[in-house]
């Protein structure tokens, strides 16, 4: 029974081929497009009013050399938000409870904050690793800590977002067992444990946007030190 418990967070395969790419690549179907005509209806209303407004409050804090990222964070965003969204629909797989699918998206996008913060200012980026009035016998353990700290960035990235959405989607599985093995013995208590799943449920939304959004703030803020 515990095992099967955890049978939700493996890759479903088909004919022996992996559907993950499929879940991956479903999200961006469901979309919907501009069009050529002068008034949009209500749906491209409220997704272009949504993307503005985050990219406003994403792109604050940054000078113009970080706009360029613009494009690619707010994706990343919307991305993330839809997956997650569609991992809580019953009978669905969530690709980002993987963590080499977030790792994979946390280590590039990070290496590419520090590769361009090397490159256009090496002297800022480096003196990120030693804090300004160091005593000197504290040098190179600051230096040593710094630079473990620098490289648990990804790794950070990646496990909070895997541990937040598997441990939602873990609590959900069991309290939606209990309440179903409680309904014959107990009804009171199964209507109980029913309206706390539903109140979870929708705390699970809101995790699955807010882990989103935190993903994608931090990557903002690790290209803020380096531009």
């Amino acid at each position: 029974m515990m095992l099967s418990f955890f049978d939700q967070f493996a890759s479903p395969t088909y004919m022996g081929v992996p559907l993950i790419a499929l879940a991956i690549a479903l999200p961006w179907t469901l979309y919907p497009t501009p069009t050529s005509r002068w008034l949009n209806n209500r749906v491209l209303t409220l997704q272009g009013w949504f993307i503005n407004r985050f990219t406003q409050q994403l792109l604050l804090p940054l000078n113009t050399g970080g706009h360029k990222w613009a494009v690619l964070l707010t994706s990343l965003m919307v991305f993330l938000i839809t997956i997650n969204m569609l991992g809580l629909l019953p009978y669905t797989f969530t690709p980002t409870t993987q963590l080499s699918l977030n790792m994979g998206l946390a280590v590039p996008l990070w290496l590419a904050t520090v590769i361009i913060g090397m490159r256009n200012q090496p002297t800022a980026a480096l003196g990120h690793l030693l804090p300004e009035g160091t005593p000197v016998p504290l040098i190179p353990v600051l230096i040593i800590i710094e630079t473990i700290s620098l490289f648990i960035r990804p790794l950070a990235l990646g496990v909070r977002l895997t541990a937040n959405l598997t441990a939602g989607h873990l609590l959900i599985q069991l309290i939606a067992t209990a309440a179903f093995v409680l309904l014959p013995m107990m009804p009171t208590v199964a209507i109980l444990t029913a309206t706390v799943l539903f109140l979870l449920t929708l705390l699970e939304v809101a995790v699955a946007m807010i882990q989103a959004y935190v993903f994608v703030l931090l990557l903002s803020l690790y290209l803020q030190e380096n531009v």
